[in-house]
């Protein structure tokens, strides 16, 4: 099962909106073929794996990072394949989260006499898909916030100044984090401020993710780099004909979503993003529009690069976060994994879901 996942993240990148899946199938305590599912339309994992093992997989044992589906999709369902193909015994990491399976694939093998197993590396397996999982539960996607500050929690001096606060290497882990998302989202401020382009350029990819602005008064500058090249969603509070149209006249499209205060509804624009398939959101904002998702209730996970400098009390902090009356009030986090990247120190944490909060069980893993 260790050998499925590794392999899974083969598909790191690539196959949004599918969840990255790894099959090894072994014979005899020798493996006989294995697969990883590619991009949405390609074969599964399952099929690769049997197609490499041919006639071996009579017997065998299939090893599986997900539940083999039970649907047809863009694909006939997995769970057929593998009884068809003889496997005497299915081992799945974890049970599927859409619902057209949903256990169905698993039960489906057990009835056609094939010994079924499950919970082999659920936790591994579940934080690989940890976007795919929220998607199909809670209906929106994971949400990784990515900020680089110094020591003392600053993001950009007074005068909105921030390149470049952390080193190449924190630079380079940043663009990994991109690549793997689905989407990538800022705000006007940033787009503002820095003019940034938002594309992976520091690793190698197939495929830019989709580039979301929040910009409540259709504020971005038409001549703005984030527009070149297309793929780009503007969320927005008014309803301005003009300005929508000189925005779709640069590519991007353009969505309304008001809330009561004439900003736009962030927990709104997560489920849109969700109804798109976008199973990893990463955002990367400044302090504001960071501490309003934060206090929305839409981060589930801090990707956080301190650099080792100091930069003083007129800074932006990271967050803009109302002032609390109670330690109780605080958001709590779960650090998972520390490390040294270059000369500065990456933290990657959970919040931890609030009373009320809908919230999905992954666990706090070291990635890189």
């Amino acid at each position: 099962m260790a050998r499925a996942l590794h392999i899974a993240q083969r598909g790191m990148y690539t196959t949004t909106p599918n969840p990255r899946v790894g099959c090894v199938i072994v014979r005899d305590g020798a493996v006989a073929g294995e697969g990883w599912h590619e991009r949405a339309g390609a074969p599964h994992a399952e099929i690769k794996a049997l197609a490499a093992a041919g006639e071996r997989a009579r017997g065998a044992t299939a090893f599986i990072t997900l539940e083999p589906c039970h649907h047809h999709g863009r694909t006939p369902p997995c769970d057929e394949a593998l009884i068809a193909a003889g496997i005497k015994r299915v081992v799945a990491a974890m049970r599927d989260p859409d619902p057209r399976t949903a256990g169905r694939g698993l039960e489906r093998i057990r009835q056609a006499g094939i010994e079924v197993a499950t919970g082999m590396l659920e936790t591994e397996a579940s934080e690989l898909n940890a976007g795919f999982v929220s998607r199909l539960t809670r209906g929106r996607p994971w949400v990784r916030m990515k900020i680089a500050a110094s020591l003392d929690g600053k993001t950009a001096l007074a005068n909105g100044k921030s390149r470049w606060i952390t080193g190449e290497a924190a630079r380079r882990d940043g663009h990994h984090w991109r690549a793997r998302a689905c989407a990538v989202l800022t705000g006007i401020g940033t787009v503002r401020d820095d003019d940034p382009l938002l594309t992976v350029r520091e690793v190698a990819t197939p495929r830019q993710p989709l580039r979301v602005v929040v910009d409540s008064r259709l504020e971005t500058p038409l001549t703005a780099r984030i527009l070149a090249g297309g793929g780009v969603l503007v969320a927005c509070a008014v309803e301005d004909i003009t300005r929508i149209a000189a925005l779709q006249d640069r590519g991007a499209e353009v969505i309304v979503l008001p809330n009561s205060s004439g900003k736009v509804e962030l927990p709104a624009l997560m489920q849109e993003l969700g109804r798109r398939e976008i199973n990893e959101l990463h955002v990367e904002a400044g302090f504001r529009l960071n501490g309003s998702l934060i206090n929305e209730g839409c981060v589930d996970e801090l990707l956080l690069y301190f650099a080792p400098c100091l930069l003083g009390e007129s800074a932006h902090g990271m967050a803009a976060l109302p002032e609390l009356a109670e330690l109780d009030q605080r958001h709590m986090l779960k650090i998972g994994d520390m490390r040294a990247l270059g000369g500065d120190i990456r933290v990657m944490a959970r919040l931890e879901p609030r009373s009320g909060a809908s919230g999905i069980t992954i666990a706090c893993l070291p990635a890189s």
